[in-house]
């Protein structure tokens, strides 16, 4: 009597950066065509690089505690463990 092993489906994405916008229906066309894509779709990147009013005034306010001193400071993985069983 032949054993069927399951073996458990994990879906790996890659992502492919594009410069030419007009190869994007070829690609996608392309990518369906081939043995194993589960699926094609698209993903808009925002990489404007600012910081928002409200993040800011959050870095601002967390620089300003750590120069007061208000923050706490672990140089090795064990000091922080000391710190988080003392709480």
């Amino acid at each position: 009597m032949a054993t069927t092993t399951f073996m458990p489906f994990h879906p790996v994405q890659m992502i492919v950066t594009l410069e030419d916008k007009s190869k994007i229906t070829d690609i996608k066309k392309a990518l369906k065509l081939i043995r194993g894509v589960a699926s094609v779709r698209m993903a808009r990147v925002k990489d404007d690089n600012q910081i928002s009013p409200s993040l800011y005034a959050r870095m601002k306010k967390a620089r300003r505690e750590y120069a007061n001193g208000e923050t706490i400071s672990c140089s090795t993985p064990e000091e922080m463990q000391i710190y988080f069983d003392s709480l």
